[in-house]
């Protein structure tokens, strides 16, 4: 966080001095001096990257004089360098409104003699050496200027707050002459027309076979497959191994054919389903690149963080080596062998928030891939500039990060690639995200076909967003433009028609979770393990001070260990997260206020309170483990999406974007466990679009099926008496609802354990059994330090394991006249009741553990002594939820089969709040009195 201020307030020497110590580009006691002040964020822990810091050679002394005497000039060329972009010719169809430029015009800078002879050493890069003084004539720096800045493809990065990055775009431009610049080979030329060429074939082929078919092709924006081969073959020669590729709808089709090697035919069957991806493995110049487009079933952008954390999560294994020092991993930095690239369209890219969540943590160092190439292909002309969005460009929301912007004329399909190579350099230079803005239209070409497949040019029909639309309705100049023109793939080969230039770890094996082959391994630990990795979550080095308070904690923990009892729900965790990095698995925590826990019970990370120093006590303690826990902490939430390794986070405020980051990840490792984790309902229904468009509906994906997708776990607050948009989470209004009626294609584990115990077990099941199931658990902080909620070391020793339902805890008798069953921490509740009434051998109380999928048998197991005593009793289930919320309309039906199958007839009644359009009440005294009444109900009448 910069902030310039003035050394001689005194205000700003008071902040100085509260701030303690910053960096400073100059000195903070000199009067009337700028002071640039960055205050870092003191967490640089396992997996924290720093950002690469880049200097280029200042001005000489010499270029700095001539800056001055012909001041004049320098203005006039920084003008064109900012606003050259405003009469570039970037728009194919010429219907851009744009005012005349006056800044770009030298008269305004008293540059009047297009003879006039200027040195323009230190002004311009020429690639010249002009040391001794050669000049230039105002009409040749026009001419130079113009050809570099008011062409083809238009440049945004003079606002960039960095000089270096300045001066390094401003040296490539001017430095390069245009014979350079253009310079492409007939074999670059043949292979370009040829992606064009099969674009256009395959759109009048689907036109003409599947009419009424919406397929979203890429008419007037073909040049997009010569931009990403022309990305895909650079990032090859600089010896990348792998591309991770994002996109929404538009041309995917055109892509899996044309670029990607996806075979025809097995398209044209899927044409009318879901048509997947394709990770081939592409050869450019004998060096091979393997590009992974992943599926998108959102339509949109929420794949984007997706890609980010799959492809952060595809260089891990270089990061581990560079952490411990192994051979080749000198020098080696995010982004040298992975790059991540990301398509979009206009309109998403201005209207979908995911794309600004995903920018913000594009340069975090819990997050950063080393710099994304995003590609906007800009062909929302169906809706007018200025009713999408109030910039005047849709990328100019990539500035919020600092990124520069090059926008490019599609229609010229060379332009588009050297946009791409210019991108990529700097990309690889800073490892920071930019974007390309490529400019295209909306269009389809009628084609007929004969035995040589030749595209007829003589029908020409435009389409509007998708094949059924009509967009003259609303656009018809526009569109009237559109039918008199050629397309892209005909204006590029009369080109070259012209030009002569066409001449005809050790893992162990996943499996599918439904296979037979499917199974859960001991998720039990021996007790040295459990002790090592408790008391190592809690072990201080030697001169490390931490705060006061924590010395209850660390030694609580300890007796707790010492005893093998009383062991809470932090302490489990702590073991279940050390036990599996002595195991060799890694762990990630994301969300707000991780390292600590949001309500000061984790404490995974500890700062020394004389240095700000940070430590994970478990990677300080576990020297022997192969796995290490990171944590990205952001705020204060609760939600838990555990998918599958052991780190912890400090990052960006996000819920939709962090959440996918996460779950790339998962599919790329199975050897981690990814853990989101928020705190109230209103941060999970940010991070709804990921858990509707991906969680959801992994095991339905064939891609994702190949990718072993990992587990989100979500913990979140029951009903209470926060305002109703805080309690409105997954467990009472999101989840429920998609469970399919049996338990055969389960989606996901949906558990509310009461125990740390039961917790420790889910978290080590995630990663001890062969195959991966996203799981989804309640837990709400009620449960963090009661008493009555411990646990024992010999209930997580092996032989023990994670229980679906949890029997009562005094035996069946003949005096039991109702049998309670509930899920989640309620059940303290009720049994707190029923001692204070002294009910204990009347009314028995069953815990439903896990609710998907629903445990039928071991339910069964456990009711059948009460279906057996010679005078029934009643059966509730009490939830403190309303009664159209919650789990009771998923258990229901399942409690009658159940008791059905035991040849029990009878029903089982409701004990809940009355059904409510929110989930909470919002007030204090009503909660209080709504709550009393649910936990009285089952024991009145006895």
């Amino acid at each position: 966080m910069y902030t310039q201020l003035r050394a001689r307030d005194t205000s700003i020497r008071r902040l100085l001095a509260r701030v303690g110590p910053v960096n400073t580009s100059r000195s903070s006691t000199t009067d009337g001096k700028v002071v640039v002040l960055r205050r870092r964020y003191h967490d640089e822990s396992f997996g924290f990257r720093r950002a690469r810091d880049f200097t280029m050679s200042d001005y000489t002394p010499k270029q700095l004089a001539n800056r001055v005497t012909n001041a004049p000039l320098l203005r006039y060329a920084d003008a064109l360098r900012t606003h050259g972009h405003r009469a570039a010719s970037i728009d194919p169809l010429d219907l851009l409104q744009r005012e005349r430029v006056a800044a770009l015009e030298p008269a305004r800078y008293g540059l009047t003699d297009p003879s006039a002879q200027y040195n323009v050493d230190g002004i311009l890069w020429t690639g010249e050496d002009h040391a001794n003084g050669q000049n230039w004539s105002l009409d040749d720096i026009t001419g130079f200027l113009n050809a570099v800045y008011v062409g083809r493809i238009a440049y945004e990065y003079m606002d960039l707050p960095s000089k270096t990055e300045r001066l390094w775009f401003a040296n490539l431009l001017e430095s390069e002459s245009a014979s350079v610049v253009h310079a492409v080979s007939p074999d670059r030329q043949r292979r370009t027309h040829a992606l064009l060429a099969s674009s256009e074939v395959l759109d009048a082929f689907l036109q003409t076979k599947f009419p009424n078919l919406k397929r979203y092709g890429l008419e007037g924006g073909e040049s997009m497959l010569p931009a990403l081969d022309a990305l895909f073959a650079v990032a090859a020669q600089a010896d990348m191994t792998h591309i991770i590729l994002a996109m929404p709808h538009r041309g995917r089709l055109n892509l899996l054919t044309g670029l990607l090697e996806y075979d025809p035919a097995a398209l044209f069957h899927k044409i009318k389903g879901r048509t997947g991806t394709a990770s081939p493995t592409l050869n450019y110049g004998g060096k091979e690149i393997k590009v992974s487009l992943l599926p998108n079933p959102s339509h949109l952008e929420a794949v984007n963080p997706v890609a980010l954390g799959k492809a952060r999560a595809k260089q891990y294994s270089l990061l581990k080596a560079l952490e411990k020092g192994g051979s080749g991993a000198e020098g080696c930095m995010l982004g040298d062998k992975v790059m991540c690239v990301q398509l979009h369209g206009d309109a998403s890219f201005t209207g979908q928030g995911v794309i600004m969540e995903t920018l913000g943590l594009s340069n975090l160092p819990h997050y950063t891939s080393g710099g994304s190439v995003h590609i906007v292909v800009d062909i929302g002309y169906t809706t007018p500039a200025s009713a999408a969005r109030s910039s005047l460009y849709c990328s100019d929301v990539a500035k919020m990060v600092n990124c520069p912007v090059l926008h490019v004329n599609g229609d010229y399909p060379e332009d588009v690639s050297r946009a791409i190579e210019i991108a990529f350099k700097y990309r690889s230079h800073f490892r920071k995200d930019i974007v390309i803005d490529l400019m295209v239209y909306r269009r389809w070409q009628v084609s007929s076909f004969n035995d040589s497949t030749v595209i007829s040019r003589s029908k020409s029909t435009c389409r509007g967003h998708n094949e059924l639309d009509e967009p003259a309705y609303t656009q018809p100049i526009m569109y009237q433009k559109i039918r008199s023109r050629q397309s892209v793939p005909q204006l590029y080969e009369d080109k070259l028609v012209w030009k002569s230039a066409v001449i005809n770890g050790r893992k162990v094996p996943m499996v599918w979770p439904g296979s037979n082959e499917a199974k859960t391994f001991d998720t039990g630990a021996p007790v040295e393990m459990l002790q090592t990795a408790g008391k190592g979550s809690v072990e201080v080095p030697t001169g490390f001070e931490i705060h006061p308070r924590l010395q209850r904690h660390v030694k609580s923990r300890l007796a707790s260990l010492d005893k093998g009892e009383g062991v809470d729900w932090a302490t489990a965790e702590a073991m279940a997260f050390g036990t599996l990095m002595l195991d060799g698995c890694d762990v990630r925590i994301a969300g707000q206020d991780v390292g600590r826990g949001t309500f000061s019970q984790r404490h995974a990370m500890l700062v020394d309170q004389n240095t700000e120093g940070v430590i994970v006590p478990l990677n300080h303690a576990l020297t022997e483990a192969v796995g290490k826990l990171e944590l990205a902490n952001s705020g204060s939430f609760r939600l838990i999406v555990a998918l599958l390794t052991e780190r912890i986070y400090s990052g960006s405020l996000s819920e939709l974007a962090v959440l996918g980051f996460e779950y790339g990840t998962s599919w790329e490792r199975s050897d981690l466990l990814p853990i989101w984790e928020a705190q109230f309902g209103d941060f999970f229904n940010g991070a709804q679009i990921i858990v509707d468009a991906f969680i959801s509906s992994a095991e339905m994906d064939e891609t994702e099926r190949d990718c072993a997708p990992a587990a989100p776990l979500v913990w979140t607050e029951p009903v209470q008496s926060t305002p109703p948009v805080a309690s409105r989470g997954c467990y009472s209004s999101q989840t429920i609802p998609i469970l399919p009626a049996s338990n055969v294609n389960i989606n996901m584990h949906v558990v509310f354990p009461t125990t740390p115990a039961q917790y420790f077990h889910l978290l080590r099941r995630q990663i001890k059994r062969n195959y991966r199931k996203p799981l989804v658990v309640a837990a709400p902080k009620g449960l963090l330090r009661l008493a009555a909620a411990s646990s024992e070391l010999s209930e997580m020793l092996p032989g023990t394991q994670f229980h679906p339902v949890l029997p009562d805890a005094y035996a069946p008798t003949e005096n039991i006249e109702r049998v309670v069953l509930v899920s989640g921490k309620f059940y303290y509740e009720l049994a707190k009741e029923r001692a204070a009434r002294g009910m204990e051998e009347r009314v028995a109380l069953i815990r439903i553990e896990e609710l998907a999928p629903f445990p039928f048998s071991y339910l069964e197991e456990v009711l059948r002594p009460y279906t057996m005593l010679s005078v029934k009793p009643e059966w509730f289930w009490v939830q403190e939820e309303p009664k159209n919320q919650g789990a009771w309309g998923h258990v229901k039906d399942r409690l009658g089969a159940v008791l059905s199958g035991l040849s029990e007839r009878a029903e089982v009644r409701f004990v809940g709040r009355r059904e409510d359009a929110v989930p909470a009440t919002g007030t204090g005294r009503e909660y209080q009195v709504q709550q009393r009444a649910v936990v009285e109900r089952p024991f009145q009448g006895l």
